[in-house]
């Protein structure tokens, strides 16, 4: 079981496929872990190096010391793990969350992204009422009392009759994220604008969001590829937020053309 320490905490990551392919960097949203993105590991696996950690705080990632934490916090992570892991440069594909902190990385770092994959996210994620609302029941309540209310807005109600196993699965995962690190994330996200960062982003961009997401609408989305120059959009039909496990083949369809667009793209500048 892989694990390297970084700064203040030890990091959960899982690194596979070819090791000469280019590296495709795979970041979990809030309160889940590396497993979210299970249905996209073998078809990756086929064209790059798919490399796979847990958020601070998240799966088996230490939390680390700070009170509060930010998006910047959570970018510099993810160059500090690649640093750790001697990694040049990634295609960072980020759900949520993750796909906040792949908006940042892109803007600060970006010499070490080659595309970047926008999954289910947006420039502003809810409003400071919202998060306060939802910080204040997971101290009072603990995780359980967020979790059916989280289940309903990320999936569809066809998956939850026809894939009860899947919802079971990410209950779980919500249940076994600690109330701490998922408050402090929730914080991060309270506080993040990142529309003055989109606009630095000079790598290909792709958008991808649920047509029934009411989290990160497909309006939301559009206006992130909009903020991004040269942003790409591109909405699955039937899903909602989590779309990578709700319809993997659709997400597939999706994803996998835009990373090979994009890598024959730099072939072709050099």
């Amino acid at each position: 079981m892989p694990f390297v320490s970084l700064d203040d905490i030890n990091v959960y990551y899982d690194l596979s496929g070819p090791q000469d392919a280019p590296v495709a960097l795979l970041g979990n949203s809030l309160g889940t872990n590396v497993h979210v993105w299970d249905a996209q590991i073998a078809a990756l696996s086929a064209t790059h190096r798919v490399l796979r950690y847990d958020l601070r705080g998240h799966g088996l990632t230490e939390a680390g010391s700070r009170a509060a934490l930010s998006i910047a916090d959570l970018a510099d992570d993810v160059a500090h793990l690649l640093d750790a892991l001697r990694l040049r440069s990634v295609s960072f594909i980020g759900l949520s969350l993750s796909g906040m902190i792949a908006q940042r990385f892109a803007a600060v770092y970006p010499e070490r992204v080659e595309a970047v994959v926008l999954c289910a996210t947006a420039s502003r994620i809810g409003t400071a009422q919202t998060w306060e609302a939802r910080i204040a029941a997971v101290e009072q309540g603990g995780m359980n009392a967020v979790i059916p209310a989280i289940l309903e807005r990320w999936f569809t109600p066809l998956a939850h009759a026809e894939q009860p196993a899947l919802i079971r699965g990410f209950a779980t995962m919500l249940e076994r994220t600690p109330a701490t690190s998922y408050v402090a994330a929730c914080g991060a996200v309270r506080d993040a604008d990142l529309r003055a960062d989109d606009a630095r982003i000079r790598c290909p961009a792709l958008v991808i969001a649920g047509s029934d997401d009411a989290i990160t609408t497909p309006e939301m989305a559009a206006e992130l590829s909009a903020a991004v120059p040269g942003g790409r959009l591109r909405v699955i039909d039937s899903c909602a937020h989590i779309a990578c496990a709700q319809a993997p083949a659709a997400f597939n369809a999706v994803l996998l053309p835009f990373l090979a667009q994009a890598a024959d793209a730099r072939a072709g500048s050099r």
